[in-house]
Order: C-alpha cells, then structure tokens, then sequence
C-alpha cells in the first residue's frame, strides 16, 4: 500500500490547492499575462520527449503513466492493471488503434514535478516518459507555467465530500461544525487536513483523525473508530459500505472544493493530444466513461468541457 509514504502529496485536491494558492485568488482576464516562458527540450532524443502518432502506430502500443496504488483509479493486482484511469487509458489506445500499457508512478514533490518526470523530460535516476499520463487537474493559469505540456481530455470533475456512520447522525448529516466534538477520518496532508484543521480557528484539530491514505480513512469510519470521513467523493464511495451515508454539503472557505480532471501529453506532439482528445470526447459522449464509474461503484461526474 501507499501509506508508507506519508509525507508524499498525492492528493490530487491539495496539488491543485498548490497550483492555485489555498485561499483561491481572483485569476486575471488573461490568465497567461504574466507567465514566464519556460525554456523547452532541444537536441534531446525520441526517448526523452516522447514518440509521434506515427512511431505509436507503428509499434503497436503507447505508455501511460497512471499514479501507483491509488484505488479506485489505478493500482496493480497480481500484475494485472486496474482501476478507472486504467480503464479510460485503454478507451483511448483502443480508439488509437494500439494496446496500452502502464508505468505506476509514485506522486512527486508537486504537479510540476510529476508531468517534468513522466512527459517531457523524465526523471534525473531511473524512471521514463509517456505518452500520456492521467488524472492531471486542469487550471487555465497553471498551464501557462507549464510550456512543454498539452493538458487536454477532460474526462471528469472531482469533489470533496463527507462520508459518515448513518446510526451516529440518524436525522442530520455532519457539517465541519460537528467535527468539535465527533472524531473525523482525513488522509493525511490532504487538503481536507489542511481545511479542517484550520477551521473555526483551529477548534476542530483535536477530533481529526490522519491516515497514510483514504483507504485507511474510510476503513477508520467502517470499523467505528471515527464518525465521519473528508475526502474525495470517488475515493469515499468506493470504501463505504451499507452502514455509510455520503452528502456534500456547502464548505465555507473552501476554495478548491471542486475540480477537473484531464490528461497530459508533451508539447511536441499536438497530433497525439489531438487525437486523445478526441477518444475521450467519443467515451463521454457514448456513455462509456460514465459506465466504468458505475462499474466502480462510483458517481460520475461530467467535466466542465
């Protein structure tokens, strides 16, 4: 499991917290006005930016880097891939007309760093580019940052959402104002952390319970040693059982309460984003990407395309 690495921000709510600032300012009418372009990859081989449309034909497959032990949206299984990123990477190489295959990344230091070592240049020991690397949040100004990257296939929206014992509040669902008194689950470092043990003046601090990642948090609420659990809805419906309810109720000051959800490809090869692009626009419109959540167990979401 993940959980060993506590201090890593996997959260994909915190990385774009990170991106946008946490208190959420007011982006320019331009959100580009003020970047700094970024210097870009020269006289680097095929290796180090990554592979055409035509050399993907070609070969018969292309590379995917999806985040490791990260249910429901990708870990491995005996060897085998799962999950709903894994799921949406083989829509879009079947739409190719090649086969997917995945590198399991572990999340770096921030977003910059993730797409730095998984698309466009790679990393300093070990490691290797893809073509396409998933679950990226997509933000208007911090593309600007990021030159050497195509953001594109918005395939979902994500939101934070509150996971609780049905028999503990049998007439009102849980607020943040609760958790003063009622002991709540958060993933460690996460933005919920970060939310919740800020709140009202630090009043809740006490009652937050962490842990190295949702899947322990949500087995915390199962098992009865908290009352609720913080985090994203996708990742609190997949560990809740019959005993749990799920509501998303407003959050006052949360700034990035929701996002969305898309891929990466390295600026060189347009021709490839474009046809990405264009396999996931396909699945949403068709349904699929929609049945795989179900399948899942899980609601979907439809991004703000």
């Amino acid at each position: 499991m993940r959980g060993t690495k506590v201090r890593r921000i996997s959260d994909i709510t915190l990385r774009l917290a990170l991106v946008l600032g946490f208190a959420g300012p007011v982006l320019a009418a331009d959100p580009c006005a003020d970047h700094i372009p970024q210097p870009k990859p020269q006289n680097v081989g095929r290796d180090i930016v990554g592979q055409d449309m035509d050399t993907i034909q070609e070969q018969g497959h292309m590379l995917f880097a999806v985040y490791e032990n990260y249910p429901p949206y990708s870990w491995e299984d005996a060897g085998k891939p799962h999950g709903v990123d894994v799921e949406i990477a083989q829509i879009i190489a079947e739409d190719l007309g090649v086969d997917a295959r995945f590198n399991f990344v572990s999340a770096g230091e921030n977003l910059d760093a993730d797409l730095r070592n998984n698309i466009w240049k790679g990393a300093l020991i070990g490691g290797r580019v893809s073509n396409v690397m998933m679950r990226v949040p997509y933000d208007s100004a911090f593309k600007c940052r990021v030159e050497q990257v195509v953001f594109t296939g918005q395939y979902t929206n994500e939101t934070i959402a509150i996971a609780y014992d049905k028999a503990s509040y049998p007439e009102e669902k849980p607020v943040p104002a609760y958790f003063r008194f009622d002991a709540v689950s958060v993933e460690n470092d996460s933005i919920s952390d970060f939310y919740l043990s800020s709140f009202a003046g630090g009043q809740l601090a006490s009652k937050v319970q962490r842990f190295p990642d949702m899947g322990k948090a949500m087995a915390a609420l199962r098992e009865g040693e908290v009352k609720a659990s913080m985090g994203p809805l996708s990742q609190l419906e997949y560990g809740s059982d019959d005993t749990i309810g799920i509501h998303q109720p407003p959050l006052a000051g949360f700034a990035v309460s929701k996002w969305t959800l898309g891929v990466a490809v390295n600026f060189s090869f347009r021709p490839l984003s474009y046809a990405v692009d264009d396999a996931i626009n396909y699945a949403l419109q068709d349904g699929r990407i929609a049945e795989i959540y179900a399948n899942y167990g899980l609601s979907f979401q439809a991004p703000d395309r």
